[in-house]
Order: structure tokens, then sequence, then C-alpha cells
């Protein structure tokens, strides 16, 4: 499991409209994302440049894997997980009352 986000979603949000807002006044986006992070107090700029992917990824303008979509396969991946321990453990029950009713019945 991840460690929470030290960001609250809305300085993420903010920071990401912000990048949209003040991205024509500077030569690059890059440089666009450095500033507002810079501003803001985000660590880096790495991470706001990966909150912008994302908000482009989640808005349809860049391809890849949205946020709801990764959610859907996390709950996914675990259900399936869940289903294949219960199946084991039928199979496993299955067996074991399986042999008890091959064996040869005891003489008092």
């Amino acid at each position: 499991m991840s460690r929470p986000s030290p960001y609250p979603a809305e300085l993420r949000e903010r920071a990401v409209r912000m990048v949209a807002e003040v991205r024509p006044s500077y030569a690059s986006e890059y440089a666009a994302i450095v500033a507002v992070a810079q501003k803001l107090g985000i660590g880096t700029a790495e991470t706001l440049r990966k909150w912008v992917r994302q908000d482009q990824v989640d808005t349809g303008g860049r391809a890849g894997t949205s946020t709801d979509e990764a959610a859907e396969l996390k709950r996914l991946r675990q259900e399936n997980a869940e289903l294949r321990r219960a199946n084991e453990i039928l199979k496993s029950a299955s067996a074991f009352f399986a042999a008890e009713l091959d064996r040869p019945p005891r003489r008092s």
C-alpha cells in the first residue's frame, strides 16, 4: 500500500489549474511547472509535472490509464485474489471430505 500524499487534493487541483493559466507566459510547459511549484512550495517540479500529466490523462488530453480506471483495476485485482483464496479453501475442503468418504468404516 502506498503512503498518503503530503499534499492535500485542493493544492493539487489548484497547482494544475495554475500551470494551465500561466503556461502562455513561459517558454515551455516545464518552465511554467517549475515556477508554480516554487510559488506553492511543492517539493520538486517533478511532483507537479506528474500531477499535470495525470490530469491530462483524466481529461482525455493524453493517452494513459485514468485515475478512475486505475482504482477500478485495483478493486478488481483485490476481488480476484479473494476469489482465488476462497476457491483454494473450497478445493481443500472438498478433498478432505472426499477422503473421509473413501475410508472404510470403522468396526466397533
